[in-house]
């Protein structure tokens, strides 16, 4: 068959159908069309109502490969990129129609909050990577099982890289949690995949509550923990919920197989927050009892940030001396030691948020 061109677009038009009137074609809109004819730079498709459909020039390029497999009367889906060009053609795009039949089928799947097996064939330090429909997708590490999530104490990129490295051809059960085709981002998630059943299981459970637990495992950001009546659960304490002092690395509190108590402070999606400080005194109540403002008292040095340094004055309560009395981190740390004991002036105290602030005592 020979593919006439046609010099007229609004006969072209007129001849899309018996009676004069058709559907009119939208650019980005798919359309389905049987291959009529194979020329050596262009590609004809018959779009029914729509008229006729072709691939040609960067488009033609870029799908060479796809229209060399199609036999005549192949039936395909192609993006519409010009819905009527001068010649009164439909021009098309093949390699546009499958990204974007794939990111339909991305957002079906998400919709329906399907379970979808993907084989992990990438990682680095901020997660795996797979493809859904040979559109890469990526698993953050904080979208991990507790069972999978990379427990490396101290937080170091490179550990958590190799602990990740050990899913690389694996299967994972993940759902689609977010997408975002023009910028051709496509999140999964592991965890996702157990909340309705850990939703069944907490059901049994409720904020306020006491529970006994086991640690099963630390992390640079806090400890997990199974619940010793349903291993099947398993919650998170965060650093900032070990205890009432800070602590740099959770290890100084708990190590794993501890038997410990914790406080349920929140249950949400399928997750579980726990907190061991709620059982605890708090001796911030009485820090007004021990210290006033103005009073001049020892503390040692328990380590750096940018702001300036946190002043051990017992074995509960901190102060921070800001950096700004030193004029910059460098020489903050010329004068002070980590370890070394100082005097200090106790300059404001506001217990209520558990701030006390120091200069040093000249």
């Amino acid at each position: 068959m020979t593919v006439t061109k046609k010099s007229n677009p609004q006969i072209a038009q007129l001849l899309k159908s018996e009676n004069g009137f058709s559907p009119i074609a939208r650019t980005g809109e798919l359309a389905e069309g049987t291959l009529i004819e194979k020329a050596p730079k262009a590609a004809y498709f018959d779009l029914g109502a729509l008229g006729t459909g072709v691939v040609y020039g960067a488009e033609y390029i870029n799908a060479s490969q796809v229209i060399k497999g199609l036999q005549l009367g192949a039936h395909i889906s192609a993006k519409i990129i010009e819905p009527e060009n001068d010649d009164g053609y439909v021009e098309l795009s093949l390699s546009e129609a499958g990204r974007q039949r794939a990111w339909q089928e991305v957002k079906d799947l998400k919709e329906a909050g399907e379970v979808i097996t993907v084989t992990i064939n990438n990682s680095n330090a901020g997660g795996l990577l797979a493809d859904i429909h040979d559109i890469k997708a990526f698993l953050p590490v904080s979208q991990l099982t507790s069972d999978h999530y990379p427990r490396v104490d101290d937080g170091d990129r490179e550990k958590i890289a190799d602990e990740l490295k050990k899913f690389v051809g694996q299967e994972m059960q993940v759902k689609i949690i977010d997408f975002k085709p023009h910028a051709s981002k496509l999140i999964i998630s592991e965890r996702e995949t157990n909340e309705e059943n850990a939703k069944e299981l907490l059901e049994g459970y409720e904020v306020g509550q006491v529970i006994d637990g086991i640690v099963s495992g630390v992390a640079d950001f806090g400890a997990f923990l199974k619940f010793a009546d349903n291993p099947n659960i398993e919650g998170l304490v965060h650093i900032s919920e070990l205890d009432h002092k800070l602590i740099e690395n959770p290890k100084e509190i708990v190590s794993i197989n501890d038997a410990v108590k914790a406080k349920i402070i929140e249950i949400k999606d399928g997750r579980v927050s726990l907190s061991l400080k709620a059982l605890k005194d708090d001796p911030w109540k009485e820090v007004a009892e021990k210290y006033k403002e103005g009073q001049v008292i020892k503390g040692t040095i328990s380590r750096f940030n940018p702001f300036g340094a946190f002043v051990a004055l017992d074995s509960d309560i901190q102060g921070l001396i800001h950096v700004s009395e030193f004029g910059s981190v460098d020489e903050m740390k010329q004068q002070l030691e980590v370890g070394s004991e100082y005097d200090f002036n106790i300059e404001l105290m506001k217990p209520d948020e558990k701030r006390i602030i120091l200069k040093l005592n000249k």
